[in-house]
């Protein structure tokens, strides 16, 4: 879930300083620029008074004339802004360099023109770090109320953009070193909001696999989550509670009928004797009493090991599963079957009884399903943290609805229903595994027939 929802936070968060760093920065730009014009504001204006002098009076008109155009060669030397003042009539009254001429199309002249109408210029577009555009700024010369010259200054805007560009990159370093404290905030947030899923996602784990005295400590993330996780406790001790009530029912009635069951026996066993030999009736009675009596001792077994506290110890399976194998090989060998064990070396953590419970429900179940001439073959591999025991036998397998219920406790393929059994070895199996971490599973076995893979950890309990 954390994958899913930093990468959304980190977007929506970058969303945000964009849209606050995209306006920042275009108002960086804009004022660098209005800087500038307010200062080729206040130069034109300086110069158009120089030049109001030159136009009023006219014996003075050499000395002023020539002040002025001293001003203007300082103002172009030192800032290197072409600069000058034109009549209407565009003959230059003095102007730096003096090869400058106004442009008879263009930003200048349309400014010359605005200004010569004593209308101010219109505002320059904003001029961006990429674009070298000049800025151009008019200002008319007026003598009784009549425009006699414009004052027109144009200007680089090297030194503007480049402030700008300098402006942009301390926005820039702002709005990643913002990024950065927001994703770190995320990382914090994240990891406080979704630390208590986590654990309840494990306790959820641990409940499924057999582990029912795991619970969720509620403490830490929102209060919503610290609700959920009281809630999901008094979930788990009821549903424990109402388990722990099922198992004690079944074996206890497992264990106050078999007494009565065995009397029944008894009597029956006793009534055989006064009827003729080989009564089909009575034998027929006796065989679903027997039966009876099975289901009776399975359904104990597998309250005990749903119950039971496993301790796993340091086990060659290999070892173990070999001697299960050469205990069931004359079971095997008396019906026909060829029972094949491939069993190296290889440790792991189980409880030897449970593990070689398990192998015998199993190996029983593959050897009554497997037709005469065929074999079944017990392999035992290891791999990154697991070990496991691989049952495959050459039987008619299941389908793969049957694969599905296959393990569920009294469940019995419609095709076997003849061949004798509780239904319950398997489930027996499964939650003997599951007490100690291990899992069973079942597939097809090519070219027909059924494959059960036992599976156990080979890392020790945490302490």
């Amino acid at each position: 879930m954390r994958t899913r929802l930093l990468p959304l936070l980190i977007v929506l968060m970058a969303a945000v300083l964009l849209a606050l760093g995209v306006p920042l920065a275009a108002g960086v730009a804009a004022a660098e620029q209005q800087s500038v014009v307010v200062d080729r504001i206040d130069d034109t204006a300086r110069f158009a008074a120089l030049a109001q002098f030159v136009a009023d009076d006219p014996t003075a008109k050499d000395e002023r004339l020539e002040t002025l155009r001293r001003e203007l060669r300082s103002y172009y030397r030192v800032y290197g802004i072409r600069a000058g003042v034109f009549y209407g009539s565009r003959t230059p009254m003095a102007h730096a360099p003096g090869t400058w001429r106004l442009p008879r199309s263009g930003q200048v002249h349309d400014a010359f023109g605005e200004a010569l109408l004593s209308r101010r210029s219109h505002d320059q577009e904003q001029i961006w770090p990429w674009q070298r555009h000049n800025l151009v700024v008019a200002s008319p010369v007026i003598r009784d109320g009549d425009v006699v010259a414009v004052v027109i200054l144009e200007s680089p805007t090297d030194r503007m953009r480049s402030r700008t560009l300098h402006g942009w990159l301390i926005v820039g370093a702002g709005e990643i070193t913002a990024m950065l404290l927001a994703v770190g905030a995320a990382l914090r947030l994240t990891g406080w909001v979704l630390r208590p899923v986590r654990i309840l996602d494990a306790t959820t784990h641990d409940i499924a696999t057999g582990r029912l005295k795991s619970r969720v400590a509620a403490t830490g993330g929102p209060p919503e989550l610290r609700r959920l996780a009281r809630s999901f406790n008094e979930m788990a001790d009821h549903v424990e509670n109402v388990l722990e009530q099922q198992r004690a029912f079944v074996a206890d009635a497992s264990h106050q009928l078999r007494n009565p069951l065995s009397a029944l026996l008894l009597r029956i066993e006793l009534l055989a004797l006064e009827l003729p030999k080989d009564n089909a009736e009575i034998a027929s009675v006796q065989a679903e009493g027997r039966r009876l009596a099975r289901v009776l001792d399975d359904l104990l077994d597998l309250a005990l090991a749903e119950h039971s506290k496993i301790e796993l110890t340091l086990t060659d399976i290999g070892a173990l599963t070999a001697e299960r194998v050469a205990a069931w090989a004359p079971s095997a060998e008396a019906k026909g079957v060829r029972l094949v064990g491939d069993c190296p070396a290889t440790t792991a953590w189980v409880d030897p009884v449970t593990l070689s419970s398990a192998l015998d429900a199993v190996i029983d179940n593959a050897v009554k399903f497997t037709p005469g001439g065929e074999s079944v073959r017990v392999t035992v591999s290891s791999a990154a943290g697991n070990s496991s025991v691989v049952v495959a036998d050459h039987g008619p397998g299941l389908t793969d609805d049957e694969l599905g219920r296959v393990g569920d406790r009294f469940w019995r393929s419609g095709r076997h229903q003849n061949v004798k059994g509780s239904g319950l070895g398997l489930s027996i199996s499964r939650a003997l595994l599951a007490a100690g971490g291990g899992t069973i599973t079942y597939d097809h076995h090519e070219p027909h027939g059924l494959e059960v893979t036992l599976t156990v950890p080979r890392t020790g309990p945490v302490p």
